[in-house]
């Protein structure tokens, strides 16, 4: 199944019988990248009564993480990890941050409160076309010298590099991501534009 990730943040905010409800959604490439921005919401939101996360991470959406922070177990980090799976997205956080409002909304309250607060925030993400088809990606670096840099880097214009990087000193050493689709084709390309200097 073709996963999709985001491309940026994005929240939503609600309120249920006066406790207010902000549902964030964040980009997220791996498990410590989740726990540093759970971490950073907490001590952000250090006013709140509860921030509670769900995320999905991983090529197929194999690394699941939630919390309920504190409110009833499975009545809030569930619901909102059950939404983020179904919606078929990966590499993804989102915390639902709760203000108590003074009334208490039982079980099945707070399992509607955080499911529509999932729903709500995934559909604004949708609705301003934040979310992009997941493609997995390689690593690469490489050392040209300036004379063979120019075609090199008008052959890489025709792919889709990401984070690219490029150092210049006695010679070029370029550093970015490409999918794993077209690693071979640049690998074969670099080689035959140094005449076999340039080794992927």
């Amino acid at each position: 199944m073709q996963m999709d990730i985001l491309k940026d943040y994005t929240q939503s905010e609600f309120t249920v019988k006066g406790s207010r409800f902000l549902s964030e959604l964040f980009p997220c490439e791996t498990q410590a990248d989740a726990r540093n921005l759970i971490k950073s919401q907490k001590t952000k939101y250090a006013d709140s009564t509860h921030v509670v996360h769900a995320f999905v991470i991983g090529l197929g959406g194999e690394i699941l993480g939630m919390s309920d922070d504190g409110e009833p177990s499975g009545t809030a980090g569930r619901p909102a990890l059950d939404v983020l799976k179904g919606y078929g997205c990966t590499n993804v956080l989102l915390t639902i941050t709760r203000w108590f409002g003074g009334t208490l909304l039982g079980t099945g309250g707070l399992v509607k409160a955080y499911g529509d607060g999932a729903k709500q925030v995934l559909a604004v993400a949708t609705e301003a076309g934040l979310f992009v088809p997941y493609i997995e990606k390689k690593d690469f670096t490489f050392t040209c010298d300036y004379g063979t840099y120019q075609p090199v880097k008008r052959f890489m214009e025709t792919l889709e590099i990401s984070d690219l990087n490029e150092q210049f000193a006695a010679d070029i050493t370029v550093n970015g991501k490409i999918p794993v689709s077209q690693f071979e084709i640049l690998a074969a390309k670099l080689k035959d534009l140094s005449n076999g200097r340039i080794l992927l």
